[in-house]
């Protein structure tokens, strides 16, 4: 593909010092944020690593999948490693689109209530199961799969599972799975930390983009 032609070039990522030019204070900020979410904490650098590759597969920034998977590598981790914190993330992604399910039937059968997100919902699920009984089972098994010990502990699953549900903007999903962290031994610090490295992962897939904005208004 021509120069002309690719929207996404490594090469492209470059150009955020630019940002420093336009917006000095605004980017040191982040930058400083982005560094302290980051940094090892009660989470060491590489889980938040790994937990930064999921939420990149979720954003879909390409900049910070190459970032961050260069990162973790760096720092040890093994490809099946990364690809298991990914297929948390696909399910994850997967699971709020499952769980809004519930929204949908309440929408289609009118039901009329104004609370559109209640813990009565969740009782709902099982209704796909009678509606479209294969593909429940099938994404039952798979979300069971993605999310049980492997390289990864439950226990680092549920953080990703967390800070994955923070972008997906899932509350069902929040709810679910910061629920099962705390009964894997999740303390608040470790639940804060991964929601801080999502968060940062957020804003930085904008940032990133930047770029492509830069190239577009040149």
């Amino acid at each position: 593909m021509s120069d002309n032609e690719s929207l996404y070039r490594k090469s492209n990522i470059r150009r955020l010092r630019e940002l420093a030019e336009y917006s000095p204070e605004t980017f040191r900020a982040f930058v400083e944020f982005d560094r302290l979410a980051l940094s090892p904490g009660v989470i060491p650098k590489k889980m938040k690593e790994l937990i930064a590759v999921a939420v990149a597969h979720v954003t879909g920034c390409p900049y910070c999948i190459e970032g961050h998977v260069t990162s973790a590598k760096r720092l040890e981790a093994t490809k099946e490693e990364i690809m298991e914190a990914v297929m948390v993330a696909t399910a994850l992604k997967a699971g709020s689109a499952f769980a809004h399910s519930s929204n949908a039937l309440n929408a289609y059968e009118g039901t009329g209530e104004e609370d559109l997100y209640s813990r009565s919902n969740f009782n709902r699920f099982n209704e796909m199961k009678d509606i479209n009984p294969e593909t429940f089972l099938g994404f039952a098994n798979f979300d069971r799969e993605a999310l049980k010990a492997g390289l990864l502990s439950r226990k680092e699953k549920e953080l990703i599972a967390v800070a994955v549900a923070h972008v997906t903007g899932c509350a069902y999903c929040i709810e679910s799975h910061t629920k099962k962290a705390k009964q894997l031994g999740v303390s608040p610090q470790e639940l804060t930390e991964s929601i801080f490295v999502a968060t940062a992962l957020k804003a930085g897939s904008a940032l990133a983009h930047s770029v492509n904005a830069l190239n577009a208004y040149d």
